[in-house]
């Protein structure tokens, strides 16, 4: 894998952090006696926080605006990402190698920036990135190329020399039309989906563990 820079999700990739997502929508509809349809979460899992509020407040006919709640979206999380939240195994290592081949890095997330600098601080990773772009600052999901587009230009790189890591289906597929080089990082919650973006990803390690034991770095 040659790279001169690299783009990396957050939650799932970096961090192990989905299962505080898993759910998260349909234990804040419970929290207000609202019973969410089964189908929740896959329907919030390429929306922002703010989207998926405002998606539950017009689906659920809620009387909360959408701030109060986001903000009771946050503060289940907020805690998690503050004190408890970890890096992935192998994570540390693999970025401290590339810090020390020069590569450039930045972290693309659904997750909104005061959340997602918490986390990378209480993971102890928040220095080895040259910034943080977030979907709500670029105004689209990750089913729209534009969060890895800027940050490539802030990267100051090109396709050919970017790697996109992301855990995601939806977030693999996008990157990949736009014509990014993807490394696909497994995570138990897309474990359904695991054939299919095997089959799309350029690489793909079951823990960044994988680049220290096989030729995927060469």
């Amino acid at each position: 894998m040659r790279l001169q820079s690299a783009i990396f999700d957050m939650d799932g990739t970096l961090l192990d952090s989905m299962f505080i997502w898993n759910d998260l929508g349909a234990r804040t509809l419970r929290s207000l006696g609202i019973e969410p349809e089964p189908d929740l979460g896959e329907k919030l899992k390429v929306l922002t926080v703010r989207q998926g509020a405002a998606y539950c407040k017009d689906a659920y006919h809620m009387t909360q605006s959408v701030d109060e709640i986001v903000a009771l979206i946050e503060a289940q999380v907020e805690d998690f990402y503050t004190h408890q939240v970890q890096a992935k195994a192998g994570v540390v290592k693999f970025l401290s190698l590339l810090k020390m081949e020069g590569v450039w890095m930045y972290v693309a997330t659904a997750t909104d920036r005061h959340l997602a600098e918490a986390a990378l601080r209480c993971a102890g990773i928040d220095g080895y990135f040259r910034g943080i772009l977030t979907c709500q600052e670029v105004g689209a999901g990750k089913d729209s190329p534009e969060i890895y587009e800027r940050a490539m230009t802030r990267l100051k790189s090109n396709k050919r020399d970017t790697v996109v890591f992301e855990d995601a289906l939806h977030a693999i597929e996008t990157a990949k039309a736009a014509g990014f080089r993807v490394c696909a990082v497994y995570d138990p919650y897309a474990e359904a989906e695991q054939d299919k973006i095997r089959s799309l990803s350029d690489y793909y390690i079951r823990s960044f563990e994988d680049m220290f034991t096989t030729d995927t770095l060469a």
